[in-house]
This record gives C-alpha cells, structure tokens and sequence, in this order.
C-alpha cells in the first residue's frame, strides 16, 4: 500500500465517520420532527437518511478496497468526525438547519478526501458530494 492509499483511506474514513453521524442525527430527526410540516420532513429525512444508509456501505467498501480497515463503532467514528449529535427538542425549523450545516461539513470533507484519489475512488467522493448538493438544496428548498 502506497502513501497515497493510505492518506486517500484516512479521508475516507473521516467521510464515512461524518456520513454516519449525519446519517444517525437525520434519522433521529425523522423519529423525532414535529410541527405542521411533521408529514413532509418525516418523509425527506427518511430518503435523506436511507440514502445515507446505502452510501455508507460503499465508502467502506473503498476503505478496504485500498488496503486499509475501515473503522467501526461509535467511539472509532466520534473520534474521527466533527458532527454533533442532534438534539430532539429543537424546533423543525433548526434541525433543517442543523442539517444543512452538516451536510456543508460532508461535502467539504469529501472534497479534502478527493485530493489525489485514483479514478474509482474519486468517481464514489463524486457521488457523495453530488449526494450532499442535493440533500443541501432540498432542506434550503424547504426552509424557503
């Protein structure tokens, strides 16, 4: 394994650790939303989240195809991202917000994971940012 595998395989680490947090906190948001728009952010945080879900198999998967472990666990992708766990009591106004800050930090940390990443590693960061674009301008869409 070169150099470059292994700090392309760090980036993707930091990527799924901060895919998996946005992942959890979106999910909760969905239990958890409330308000008059409760029927219509249950069911964009549920395709935001299952979409995640989905994407998280194939960062790791890149992980792994580059000769590294993937982390695991809570404590390993704490460790590795700088997303806070959402809070249930906010209003459904700041857990969109809270969520488009977040998906601001993905995008940016698939794109620091970028630098220098082979064809088929950069083509899987490509369709996790063009995923995050969109999760990104659908809340902006629904905050107005």
């Amino acid at each position: 394994m070169s150099d470059t595998d292994t700090r392309i395989a760090d980036g993707l680490s930091r990527l799924l650790a901060d895919t998996y947090a946005v992942y959890l906190k979106t999910h909760g948001y969905h239990w958890n939303v409330r308000g008059p728009n409760f029927a219509s952010l249950h069911t964009l945080f549920m395709t935001q989240y299952t979409e995640m879900w989905n994407a998280i198999d194939l960062v790791a998967e890149r992980i792994r195809a580059l000769g590294e472990l993937a982390p695991q666990g809570y404590g390993a992708f704490g460790k590795l991202s700088g997303i806070q766990d959402g809070d249930p009591s906010k209003s459904a106004d700041a857990m969109l917000q809270e969520l488009l800050a977040d998906h601001a930090t993905l995008i940016a940390t698939a794109k620091a994971a970028r630098e220098g990443a082979d064809d088929v590693t950069a083509a899987v960061i490509d369709a996790r940012i063009d995923a995050h674009q969109k999760h990104a301008w659908m809340i902006r869409a629904t905050l107005g």
